[in-house]
């Protein structure tokens, strides 16, 4: 018990020694504050985007019961749940390392010993039992590769929790943003077939017209192609929503349960979506608490500073400790008997002399990923940054461009309106009224996707802020009168 006891103390004696580098967060490599004057920090009663649940911003049902049945059935997102668990196994396989082995052991050992061997006239026979415990070859962590690798563990596992944070409000945007476009789709489906329905109807009167001398070749030619350019858009945008609906039965993982499809269905048009909220940014420096995929590529960072550790420690002795203890008799009966006690105490002692250069460079490669994972790191904080400031500025025009496209389309029928009305009156010819209608219809076109822009634009601000995480906003906590 005494080479035990000895060894217990000098291993408590150098636990607390470790050779990671200390480590600094890089300085934040963007600017203090959005290029957008009104995008400052959040102001009391407030919600940031990341407290703000993907129940509460998408207020549209479908939408939402959509977004929930894809979470649970998308195959992107379980992989990424099942990354989690295989850096998590991983990460406990390491920390184990940390602790002796023990293992209950039992052994018999039968020998025949021929006469002529040992010189009497017999053969001897001689057996052997034993039982104990044995604790295999066991590091003494005096320098801290085996914690570094450990915390290189933890950190890569905790990388992967955020990266599956990421996918998770990655799918929710997603689904949103789709679900969304298969909503103008249709709605482009109408606006086309309303359009061809008036220039089959023209189309008609002109043939009509030109069979009995009225009209010409010519007006019959120019109905003819706005028709076919109505009809060309409305087969386009069939066709869209088709293949917007196969995109969302595959981030949705599954086929739609029918009463999902039915509600879709029934669903009116992008105008009858509720709107959704603006939030407000806050500070770039926010952004490293709220976004998943910046807190992951921190926690890669994190684990390549303790690799140098690791690295490092590979320069200095490793002790490693072989022992075991128990009883050994020649007879099963007599294991337990006095003066069969048996044990064996084994350290052992390696130190690196040459290496030809081996951990020099292991160092050398180490100290080289974490300065990758460093700009990687910062990378990831400039992404954001970008993706916010884009997605703000963005915001802070789109209102004003849907009013005043709404008013160029306003102008169009208008104008389409009083050129039919002088054509009908011989003031002006045919012609007229196809410019005018041909321009209405690509405002109205333009006018939905415009709409689609600025509503999947927010969905991405959303998501940019860190938004999609949680399906309900967290409650606010009271603020307490200190005088109650």
């Amino acid at each position: 018990m005494r080479p035990i006891l000895i060894a217990s103390t000098l291993l408590a004696s150098v636990a607390g020694c470790s050779l990671i580098p200390k480590y600094t967060r890089p300085a934040l490599p963007v600017s203090t504050a959005y290029p957008i004057g009104f995008a400052g920090a959040v102001r009391a009663g407030e919600e940031a985007a990341a407290d703000v649940g993907w129940r509460d911003f998408f207020a549209d049902p479908v939408m939402a019961d959509l977004i929930a049945f894809s979470l649970a059935h998308n195959r992107d997102l379980r992989v990424a749940i099942e990354n989690v668990e295989s850096a998590q196994a991983t990460y406990r396989a390491d920390r184990a390392s940390l602790f002796p082995t023990i293992d209950a052991t039992g052994s018999g050992e039968f020998e025949r010993v021929p006469a002529g061997a040992t010189g009497f006239s017999t053969p001897e026979h001689i057996n052997a039992y034993s039982l104990g415990l044995s604790a295999a070859s066991y590091e003494l962590d005096l320098f801290g590769k085996i914690r570094s690798q450990a915390t290189q563990a933890h950190e890569q596992f905790l990388s992967s929790a955020e990266t599956r944070q990421s996918m998770h409000i990655a799918l929710v945007a997603q689904m949103a943003a789709e679900y969304l476009t298969w909503l103008a789709d249709r709605d482009s489906i109408r606006v086309s077939a309303d359009t061809a329905t008036a220039d089959q109807r023209s189309y008609d009167l002109r043939k009509m017209t030109a069979a009995k001398g009225s009209g010409t070749a010519l007006d019959v030619a120019e109905a003819e192609i706005t028709l076919r350019t109505a009809q060309a858009s409305e087969e386009q945008y069939t066709r869209a929503a088709a293949q917007d609906l196969d995109e969302i039965v595959l981030l949705a993982g599954a086929p739609l349960p029918a009463d999902l499809q039915t509600r879709m269905n029934a669903a009116s048009g992008l105008d009858a979506q509720p709107r959704l909220p603006a939030l407000p940014a806050g500070l770039p420096a926010d952004l490293l608490q709220r976004r998943p995929d910046i807190r992951a590529a921190e926690h890669t960072l994190l684990a390549a500073n303790a690799n140098v550790g690791a690295a490092r420690a590979a320069f200095f002795p490793s002790v490693t400790l072989t022992g075991n203890g128990g009883t050994t008799s020649g007879s099963i009966g007599k294991l337990f008997a006095a003066g069969t006690a048996a044990w064996l105490f084994e350290p052992n002692i390696s130190v690196p002399i040459f290496d030809a250069g081996q951990n020099f460079a292991n160092l050398d490669y180490a100290k080289v990923e974490k300065r990758v994972e460093i700009a990687d790191y910062e990378k990831a904080i400039q992404s954001a940054f970008h993706d916010v400031a884009d997605a703000l500025a963005a915001r802070a025009t789109y209102t004003r461009q849907i009013t005043f496209e709404q008013q160029l389309v306003d102008a169009d029928a208008r104008d389409y309106t009083l050129s039919k009305m002088r054509f009908d009156a011989g003031v002006d010819n045919y012609l007229t009224v196809l410019v005018a209608q041909s321009s209405l219809f690509s405002a109205q076109i333009s006018l939905v996707a415009l709409k689609l822009a600025e509503q999947q634009n927010l969905i991405t601000l959303y998501k940019a802020l860190g938004g999609g995480w949680t399906e309900l906003s967290k409650p606010k906590q009271k603020v307490l009168n200190p005088r109650q």
